[in-house]
């Protein structure tokens, strides 16, 4: 992989929420993303919740590859994959 590629890809960290209250989970934890993001006065160009199923439910922001272990560290999501 070169390196302009490197620092182009983007990287999908994802908090998963299950149960019966998983969207409401999912929505809020977006909100809690999205307040720290603008504490620390960082823009990101995706931020966001999606029902996966009924018992399913994912709160996820987009970053930049070369921030992604910066990202990982301080808030700790499930689990990550390339956007």
């Amino acid at each position: 992989v070169s390196q302009s590629r490197y620092l182009m890809r983007k990287i999908k960290l994802i908090w998963d929420f299950r149960g019966d209250a998983a969207a409401k989970t999912a929505e809020h934890h977006d909100i809690h993303l999205n307040e720290y993001l603008e504490k620390e006065n960082i823009t990101l160009e995706k931020t966001g919740f999606e029902i996966i199923n009924e018992m399913h439910a994912i709160a996820f922001i987009v970053v930049d590859e070369k921030d992604m272990i910066t990202f990982r560290d301080i808030l700790k999501p499930h689990r990550g994959e390339i956007f």
